[in-house]
């Protein structure tokens, strides 16, 4: 998290276009204070409720960055109820099972003493996965044997609301490789419904 500013998601693929492994927390247009999933620490590091989420995904063969793609959650991901009905949907399914002890826990479902002994237990836990950017984005650049790439999908909303100083002077910018473009990118809540934004390119 930045202070006053977003959140960020950061991760590694090997392999341009391989799947995102978000493990047990699902994935999210927003961060939100109230999460299950975060640390008290991050809740507690300063006074917010809702932060903006950016997934930034590199690309590396361990030597080098090969790319790296930069999109806000809202464009991404659905809106968290999507998620919370399966997920919630999965663990009351479990909790049906007769003649076990479960216990709280923030994954999936928690079974003990599941063998006549009671000496074992079984942990359930989701392990969610998210297409990679690259991807679901596909329509908006396709990968190209370039050096390096940096590519941000950025909502027209939240474009306009960086200070006007530092938006003027970004698009002033003469730099070869650098590149502004208006484009619209499908709804995540509704694929139907396009969204502005603008795409930022800077390829070596």
């Amino acid at each position: 998290m930045i202070k006053g500013g977003d959140a960020i998601e950061v991760k590694k693929t090997q392999s341009a276009n391989s799947s995102l492994a978000l493990n047990s927390s699902y994935p999210k247009a927003d961060l939100r204070s109230s999460s299950q999933m975060i640390t008290n620490e991050c809740r507690a590091c300063e006074d917010w409720d809702i932060k903006k989420l950016i997934y930034c995904v590199g690309h590396t063969d361990d030597s080098e960055l090969k790319s790296l793609w930069m999109v806000y959650g809202s464009i991404y991901a659905a809106k968290q109820e999507t998620y919370e009905r399966i997920r919630n949907t999965i663990s009351d399914g479990i909790k049906e099972v007769p003649d076990v002890v479960f216990s709280e826990t923030k994954e999936l479902g928690r079974v003990n003493k599941v063998d006549p002994l009671g000496i074992t237990n079984l942990r359930i836990r989701g392990m969610w996965q998210i297409e990679n950017p690259r991807k679901v984005f596909d329509y908006l650049h396709a990968q190209g044997s370039n050096k390096f790439e940096l590519i941000c999908i950025i909502p027209l909303a939240n474009y306009q609301k960086i200070p006007d100083n530092s938006r003027n002077s970004f698009e002033k910018l003469k730099v070869d490789g650098l590149n502004v473009e208006d484009k619209k990118v499908r709804d995540p809540n509704n694929p139907a419904k396009l969204i502005d934004c603008k795409l930022v390119k800077f390829i070596i």
